[in-house]
């Protein structure tokens, strides 16, 4: 399949599907099972993962319509981290569940314990913010190795490719009430964002992480897909805007004839372009099944969430100025695209935490290196801070 074929198969799933009573339905506690349901038909859970799961193995490149769709449609429903779910399970080897699964990067030293008993792998950890953790049955679990292994563990040897550094993906179950507590909260647009215990949690499968380039599979990927999602809330913000501009006829002329009007428009279409591109290079260096190496995707995710993220802050605003009062107003559906892009921005960190990994590693990287490194969008030691 195209990269054609999913952007017009998403685009009218998506344009029958969405509307602001669908969307009103979602913040009143409903979850849209119905739009789940026609997703998953459609193959959209498994674009992402191999053949041999029942995916397409697309590319992150080909992708791109479906993560935009969730942004441009403020689709309710965890499908880019079940999308990412999917692509490490199946290049892993592992059988994808059926039905949503959250995302969950355990990388804080020495807040993870993953222990072998008679009964099997046993993990223990506490996990904030985590995305739809309440509407998912599953979680997939990233363990880099830095603090994977804390405790002596048996573990089945890794395969040839793999290395000791690789870290792990565990898949957990999250309807285990006797070790899954899950403390429900939401984000600004009002998808769930839990804080997720595991106690001695059955690990039901795991393995070497597939994709060797990436300590932090999760929190790259994840950063990868909410900043497409970003642009795709920010194009449809900006062509709502401009309509609006157009249509708003205030003393005898449209508001979009004003020079301040035009100024804070021209604003919000070059942060959108820069985000755009930021976005697609990101996808571009992202690693597919059959990828070897991704030399290039931390640094393309690390900028890409800078570059959305800041766009993000001043898009909102800028949408709301334009729009006036009604903007504002419950009944407007502006208000769905503006608090996503509140709640994406912060997602698998926020344009902050990678600024401050990038000024780390370019730091670490000298003036001898960093020119080299910024060419060749590598920067070594930008997945795991270099010490000292």
């Amino acid at each position: 399949m195209t990269a054609a074929m999913i952007q017009q198969s998403t685009e009218r799933l998506f344009a029958a599907e969405m509307s602001p009573a669908l969307l009103l339905r979602f913040e009143a506690g409903e979850f849209a099972h119905a739009l789940w349901q026609r997703v998953a038909d459609q193959g959209l859970t498994l674009a992402l993962a191999t053949e041999a799961a029942g995916g397409i193995a697309a590319s992150w490149a080909d992708a791109y319509p479906i993560l935009h769709g969730i942004g441009h449609w403020q689709v309710p429903l965890p499908l880019a981290e079940t999308m990412i779910a999917a692509q490490l399970l199946s290049m892993a080897g592992l059988d994808v569940p059926a039905g949503p699964i959250a995302l969950i990067e355990a990388d804080a030293p020495g807040a993870w314990l993953l222990a072998d008993s008679a009964a099997g792998l046993r993990l223990t950890g506490r996990a904030q913010r985590v995305a739809w953790a309440s509407a998912c049955r599953w979680a997939l679990v990233s363990l880099p190795a830095r603090v994977s292994l804390p405790a002596p563990v048996s573990l089945p040897a890794p395969g040839p490719a793999a290395t000791s550094a690789s870290g792990r993906i565990l898949l957990v179950d999250l309807h285990d009430a006797a070790s899954v507590h899950i403390s429900a909260h939401r984000n600004p647009a009002h998808e769930p964002c839990d804080e997720v215990a595991l106690h001695a949690a059955p690990v039901r499968a795991q393995a070497p992480n597939p994709i060797l380039a990436l300590h932090r599979p999760v929190r790259t990927l994840g950063a990868i897909a909410s900043s497409v999602m970003m642009v795709g809330a920010m194009e449809w913000l900006l062509a709502q805007s401009v309509q609006y501009a157009n249509d708003r006829v205030q003393f005898g002329r449209p508001i979009g004839k004003n020079q301040a009007i035009q100024h804070l428009l021209a604003l919000l279409a070059g942060d959108v372009a820069a985000a755009r591109v930021a976005a697609l290079v990101a996808c571009a260096d992202a690693p597919g099944v059959g990828a070897t190496a991704c030399p290039a995707a931390v640094f393309s995710a690390a900028v890409a969430k800078v570059r959305c993220g800041e766009a993000a802050t001043r898009a909102g605003p800028i949408a709301h100025q334009v729009h006036g009062a009604i903007g504002f107003s419950q009944a407007h559906p502006l208000h769905f695209a503006t608090r996503r892009l509140l709640a994406w921005r912060e997602c698998h960190g926020a344009d902050a935490w990678w600024a401050q990994r990038l000024g780390e590693a370019a730091i670490h990287a000298g003036s001898a290196g960093f020119w080299p490194a910024v060419t060749d969008r590598h920067f070594a030691g930008l997945d795991w801070p270099p010490a000292g």
